[in-house]
């Protein structure tokens, strides 16, 4: 007769080896999710707001006196560009850390599983002797398989991340393409020269082109017309659009990518419609964009607190306006 020693501690121990492993799986799901709702893309307009607001600030920083716009656009090139390096390290750095966790969590996990298939399974009896016979039961040892139908995609694949790497590297090549090729398109501006009153004048621009650049053509179109504006540069003047003020090293691009808003209408629309308020004082609203203002600094200084220019206020890519507005509402 055998008798079996230590089977079910054995077998316990096991089950709760089992337990810790499947534990650990739901730990690193559970991570897993985490780590991929942490990398999912903000708001494109928030991205905007941020990454525009810190070249602005650089760029006020680092320029001392007046520059010319070469100087201006290239400084602002390596701004933008060196600030998209950084991002971009820092992206790789946390996507090490990433790998770094994985490894770790992977390791843990071998480790749980060479520690499960070091037990026996298999119960030994005791060696008797009853009548000059001797009974011996050895059961099979039980193997620990890779289960199929578990998820794995999870886990490190050197393959898998350098395809995921070319694929990103041709996705974001092609979006640069893209957005070079729309950079380069033209557009048409409707402006009005506003010294009290409006004189309109269209101008044809490249979507690419920074509002400094419009001002400067906007010149070449007024001092036929305007004596005043002979001895002027474009520093002095003023573009305000849907009564913001834009300052002048943004892009048209820039607005129509974001599909930026502003207080009267929409910023990355420049074809225009007539200013309801300029009319007859209505006070419905209208989804019309309206044309832009080029002015004098020197006016808007004088006459800033008289409508409409006590409407206007410098223009803030954080700021939300969700309701179009047509009159001051302090009247």
């Amino acid at each position: 007769m055998a008798h079996y020693k230590g089977a079910a501690s054995e077998a316990g121990r096991a089950m709760q080896l089992l337990k810790k492993r499947e534990q650990a799986q739901m730990e690193i799901e559970f991570r897993k999710k985490k780590i991929e709702e942490d990398l999912k893309i903000s708001n494109i307009e928030n991205k905007f707001a941020a990454h525009y607001d810190a070249v602005e600030q650089q760029l006020k920083t680092s320029t001392i006196g007046l520059v010319t716009l070469d100087e201006m656009k290239a400084k602002q090139e390596n701004i933008v560009k060196e600030r998209e390096r950084k991002l971009a390290q820092k992206q790789a750095e946390r996507e090490r850390e990433q790998q770094r966790q994985l490894e770790a969590k992977q390791a843990e996990k071998n480790r749980q599983i060479q520690q499960i298939q070091s037990l026996s399974f298999s119960l030994n009896g005791d060696i008797e002797e009853e009548e000059d016979e001797e009974t011996e039961i050895v059961l099979p040892k039980k193997r620990i398989r890779k289960n199929p139908d578990v998820d794995t995609s999870f886990l490190p694949d050197r393959e898998r991340e350098e395809q995921e790497t070319r694929l990103r590297e041709e996705l974001r090549q092609e979006w640069a393409a893209k957005q070079s090729s729309l950079k380069e398109e033209d557009i048409d501006i409707t402006f009005s020269y506003w010294d009290g009153s409006g004189h309109r004048k269209t101008v044809r621009m490249k979507k690419g082109n920074s509002i400094y650049q419009f001002l400067q053509r906007c010149l070449e179109v007024l001092r036929r017309e305007f004596s005043e504006l002979k001895t002027v540069t474009a520093d002095q003047l003023m573009y305000v659009k849907e009564d913001l003020i834009l300052p002048h090293h943004y892009t048209f691009y820039d607005f129509i990518v974001t599909k930026a808003r502003g207080k009267s209408g929409p910023l990355f629309m420049f074809d225009a419609h007539d200013d309801v308020r300029m009319v007859n004082d209505a006070t419905v609203e209208k989804e019309d964009s309206h044309a832009g203002k080029v002015l004098l600094r020197s006016w808007y200084e004088r006459n800033k607190h008289i409508f409409p220019a006590s409407r206007w206020e410098p223009f803030d890519p954080t700021k939300s306006y969700d309701k179009y507005t047509i009159k001051d509402k302090k009247k």
